[in-house]
């Protein structure tokens, strides 16, 4: 049941978004047949006007201009009405009605085209920040080349289940969430993950649906249902984000209600007052009531934070960064203090081998095969070897270091492991070797030679922050000599140092390190990383106390994996999942997510924010201005109406393209 009831919902995802779409195009299409039946109409009637004697025909036409370019804002009028509010629809439509009983009943038609027409130029911008997410759905496929015992078959995604083995072919976009089981290939992850440049797959990887397999074959384990997909993850979430306001835009709302009454109210006062203080016209006065009422009109204001927030929304998920919603992105720009997880955050998040430092007593002869050529290949070969059988963390680094370099792992025998020492074994290396690898300790029981070389390259390795071990041989006669050093460590991330200096650039004040890993582990990668203070030996609580504290600095950011730092992602004025495609837990706390284990997402985030809001400035201040204007004019200097309506709508159409800049923002 709880499968049948997974898969409904990607079909309610997929459904939903095709029925908002087609929704929206039908919409629209009867709002483009207005506006067209506006303007012919209005065309029309304006001839019959000048002609003279068809005063009968020209208001019919006329009548049928204010149906095609009405009717739209009419229904939202009565709508907005029924719930106790009112749009600016209904100074619209107020202002042309008032037009049409002093005469002026062309230029009421106009200021309806012109509204109508700006309200399809609105929703097509909208629309094109929605369409730029909503169209991620369309590259997932809806079919699978399926591996069902002896057979292949095609199937819906929709019948897949946990554990079907699918075959995707080079070329092919990966249809669903999985881990390759054969095959390497290149694949394309910009869908999903934002990256730039293709990443290697092999045995083991995960990949997302969506993305696109370049070059190899590739054999897929699928491990979560279509609709739990990062693909299908990902559109729910932008989807949601874009459903919620930002601060500047809930204000407009609010400010949008009480401005709307207060400007009927001072349209009537200029029709009544003018009249009874100056003895002026009612023609007069009406005319200049609704030329006010026209220019007062707030629509470029309201649609101004809208249109920049929404398209730097889409701007940001088309390159792997998430905003969970229009307040977490203007809060970005205000970012002063960004704290930084270590562990798979700052670093790499797994074991690596750094150093290979031999001690020059035995390993000076040839290497095992044609491909080591030097002593620390020699080295390594031979702790792969005895590794290779043991399963603890800094053994399967040094393996891997090896894989990397193309060593061959030669024949063990007798293998044993000391909990909490190391392992020991006899390689079979020229006419064989007794080694042993492991900490200080698990030579105690032995005369060593070369032991005080190998103490001393393991406290400099240590002091910088790795963890060191022993390769040595074992003699029969109870003795042993040290071969050489090993360093493993839980390295930077190449582009950290680059990604914290672009930071600071961007404005942010402090950048700090908050881990659970030991002090002297801490400080050697907060040296390499380039932070301004560490705090180490930490508790998931005291994560949580030290993001409070460094709020006296400003608004703090929390960059974490999602899973041990939630308290602090949750704590901080913005939480930063990192890496988290595929990661159910980031996508649930954080409030901005990167798809990708690329830091320099985090400045580019805080650039788009900061972009946005200078936007959004620009644009209230641009249609605030326009508002003043035609205010003064229309008051002052007898502004006509046509022109108090060019100036509305004009405004409102160039701040809706002003936002939709942001789609563009590059960094």
């Amino acid at each position: 049941m709880e499968a049948q009831a997974t898969q409904s919902s990607v079909g309610n995802i997929e459904n939903n978004t095709e029925t908002n779409t087609s929704s929206w195009l039908s919409e629209d299409r009867l709002a483009v047949v207005g506006v067209v039946v506006c303007f012919v109409f209005m065309i029309a009637g304006g001839i019959a006007e000048r002609l003279g004697n068809y005063d009968t025909l020209s208001h019919i036409l006329f009548a049928i201009s204010f149906i095609g370019g009405g009717a739209f804002g009419l229904k939202a009028s009565i709508e907005a009405l029924k719930e106790h509010t009112v749009e600016i629809d209904l100074l619209m439509i107020l202002a042309a009605l008032g037009a049409a009983s002093i005469g002026a009943i062309f230029e009421g038609a106009m200021l309806l085209f012109l509204f109508s027409l700006s309200n399809v130029l609105q929703t097509y911008a909208i629309g094109r920040s929605r369409d730029a997410i909503k169209s991620l759905m369309k590259l997932r496929p809806r079919e699978a080349l399926t591996r069902r015992g002896d057979k292949t078959v095609v199937l819906p995604i929709e019948q897949l289940v946990v554990g079907d083995q699918i075959i995707v072919r080079p070329g092919e976009r990966i249809p669903m969430d999985g881990v390759v089981i054969e095959g390497e290939s290149a694949v394309d992850q910009a869908a999903v993950t934002g990256e730039s440049m293709p990443v290697t797959r092999r045995v083991g990887d995960k990949v997302f649906a969506s993305t696109i397999n370049q070059s190899g074959g590739l054999e897929v384990r699928v491990t979560q249902l279509a609709a739990d997909s990062t693909i299908a993850r990902l559109i729910k979430m932008v989807e949601t984000a874009q459903g919620q306001k930002a601060h500047t835009q809930r204000m407009l709302d609010k400010f949008e209600q009480y401005y709307a009454m207060g400007v009927i109210v001072f349209t009537l006062l200029l029709i009544v007052v003018p009249q009874l203080l100056f003895n002026t016209s009612f023609h007069d006065s009406f005319y200049r009531a609704m030329t006010v009422m026209v220019g007062a009109s707030p629509c470029a204001l309201v649609i101004s934070t809208p249109a920049s927030i929404l398209s730097a929304i889409a701007n940001g998920a088309r390159r792997g960064i998430l905003f969970k919603g229009g307040a977490y992105l203007e809060e970005a720009a205000n970012i002063k203090v960004v704290c930084f997880d270590k562990t798979g955050t700052l670093t790499e998040g797994k074991p690596t081998v750094t150093d290979v430092k031999v001690i020059p007593l035995f390993v000076d002869q040839a290497a095992p095969d044609e491909q080591s050529a030097s002593n620390e290949n020699i080295l390594l070969a031979l702790a792969a070897a005895l590794e290779a059988k043991s399963e603890h963390p800094l053994g399967m680094a040094i393996v891997a270091a090896a894989k990397a370099r193309n060593l061959h792992l030669l024949q063990v025998s007798g293998f044993k492991s000391t909990l909490g020492r190391g392992v020991s074994g006899r390689v079979e290396f020229r006419n064989g070797l007794d080694l042993r690898i492991g900490n200080i300790p698990m030579f105690d029981d032995l005369r060593m030679t070369g032991m005080d070389a190998a103490k001393t390259r393991m406290a400099e390795l240590q002091d910088e922050g790795k963890t060191a071990v022993i390769v040595a041989k074992i003699n029969d006669d109870g003795t042993g000599n040290v071969l050489g050093v090993i360093a493993i460590a839980d390295v930077l991330r190449p582009d950290a140092a680059e990604s914290i200096r672009q930071l600071k650039a961007a404005g942010v004040k402090r950048v700090v390190m908050i881990t659970g890993d030991n002090a002297r582990v801490a400080k050697a990668i907060a040296r390499q990383a380039g932070v301004d203070e560490v705090y180490a030996d930490l508790l998931p609580e005291d994560k949580v106390k030290i993001v409070k504290e460094q709020a006296v600095y400003g608004p703090v950011a929390m960059v974490g994996d999602g899973v041990n730092d939630a308290p602090a992602l949750a704590t901080a004025n913005i939480g930063v999942a990192m890496g988290a495609a595929g990661t159910d837990v980031a996508l649930e706390t954080a409030d901005m997510v990167l798809m990708a284990n690329d830091l320099s997402k985090i400045p580019y985030a805080i650039g788009l924010s900061k972009k946005a809001r200078t936007v959004v400035f620009q644009n209230l201040a641009f249609a605030g201005a326009v508002i003043v204007v035609l205010i003064l004019t229309g008051l002052g200097l007898a502004l006509p109406l046509p022109l108090a309506v060019i100036g509305h709508e004009g405004s409102t159409v160039l701040v809706c393209l002003n936002g939709l800049r942001l789609l563009r923002y590059k960094g």
